[in-house]
């Protein structure tokens, strides 16, 4: 068997009793197909891109009466980690749309606040994103570079750029940041949607980048961009707690971005075990690399490694299902995910390619693509030292 020809991972940890509500085996080897070439050309993941609108898999996470999949956070998980087992880059754009949508159904549908125009707009087929990405700006959604000018008929007018802003080529609705320094001595950060067709929004072409190239993360110009007063979707002044969609974006945002990275690593782990199984060795004659004891121990470790992210991560979306409450520990936990996640799955996909040898460095090897993809993980915001200082912050009593 050939890693051209894997129908299904080969571990267990993709629950293969339960296939995907949204693909088949045959969309899967399609998606995987075009990920070389999209990668190799920087090219966006069109044709993909097309195949999930066809599917509905953009609204997969929207109620059912209005058309989508009424999935929840957990089973939502499963199909990114599985997408991205197959085409990482997509996956990972995507997610940047899929993101908005499950926390604006659950405050919609418990009455916290009405986003129904958000979710009747995803029904109709329109794309968001997300633009909280900015030059010179280290505390992310906390602070912002880009200005929110507020006007009397409670409309507001946005200047700033927006860096990596995934799904360039297709967005409708960009969700962003700003801030709004109308009262000098009460700063706030305003959260809204931009519309693309308004006037002043541009996209500069400026991602050529180390991994996940498929996403066309482009910069966004904002240039005194007129935002409709129903188009805000929270403020909180600065130090303030997030406003509750905020809180919502990133119970979703964070497993859903770590399940993704899950994938790759589960993938190359894949590779690694299958390559050792087809690999012959002349110092065990008639035997392959996975006879060596020393190939055994490395991929027993990945398998550890992974097995212990993958119930961090069925664990937290299951205790968001629940709505569980843990408290002031909840941020904590939401980032401890994440972080885990994105480490391990390097520390997995490394080890794969030790497996491998010097043959996963090639450009032939779809470990060489996977090896880069997966270098992004950490680099997602919160990036580990926002990550370490919130969880150090809170384990000692120093957060409000």
């Amino acid at each position: 068997m050939t890693s051209a020809t894997i129908a299904s991972s080969t571990s267990p940890l993709f629950e293969k009793a339960e296939p995907s509500a949204y693909f088949t085996d045959e969309d899967y080897r399609r998606f995987h197909g075009r990920a070389a070439g999209y990668d190799r050309e920087n090219r966006f993941f069109t044709e993909d891109f097309e195949d999930l609108r066809a599917k509905g898999y953009l609204r997969a996470a929207i109620p059912t009466e209005l058309g989508g999949g009424g999935l929840g956070i957990t089973a939502l998980s499963r199909e990114q980690r599985r997408l991205a087992y197959w085409a990482p880059a997509t996956a990972l754009a995507v997610n940047m749309h899929l993101y908005w949508t499950g926390p604006a159904a659950a405050l919609t549908r418990t009455g916290v606040q009405d986003l129904g125009w958000l979710l009747n707009d995803v029904a109709s087929g329109l794309v968001l994103a997300a633009g909280h990405g900015e030059r010179g700006n280290d505390l992310g959604l906390d602070d912002a570079v880009t200005r929110a000018e507020p006007q009397p008929d409670g409309s507001w007018v946005v200047t700033g750029r927006k860096t990596f802003t995934s799904l360039s080529p297709v967005w409708d609705k960009l969700g962003i940041h700003a801030r709004d320094d109308s009262d000098p001595g009460r700063p706030r950060i305003v959260h809204l949607f931009v519309d693309r067709t308004a006037a002043g929004v541009t996209t500069e072409k400026t991602w050529d980048a180390l991994g996940v190239r498929a996403t066309a993360s482009d910069d966004t110009i904002l240039e005194n961009v007129l935002v409709p007063a129903d188009q805000i979707v929270g403020a909180s002044e600065i130090g303030q707690p997030y406003p509750p969609y905020i809180v919502g974006i990133l119970q979703w945002y964070l497993p859903l971005v770590s399940n993704v990275y899950f994938g790759i690593a589960r993938r190359a782990l894949d590779l690694a075990e299958l390559t050792a199984r087809e690999r012959s060795s002349i110092a065990l004659p008639g035997q392959t690399h996975a006879d060596k004891p020393a190939v055994q121990r490395q991929l027993a470790q990945g398998e550890i490694l992974l097995d212990a992210a993958w119930s961090l991560l069925e664990r937290t979306t299951a205790d968001l299902d629940a709505g569980a409450d843990h408290g002031d520990w909840w941020t904590s936990r939401l980032f401890a995910a994440k972080e885990f996640t994105v480490t391990t799955a390097r520390q997995v996909v490394d080890l794969a390619v030790q497996v491998v040898g010097a043959s996963a460095v090639s450009r032939a090897n779809e470990l060489e693509r996977l090896y880069r993809d997966v270098r992004t993980g950490s680099l997602h915001p919160p990036n580990s030292d926002a990550i370490l200082d919130v969880i150090g912050r809170t384990a000692v009593g120093l957060l409000p």
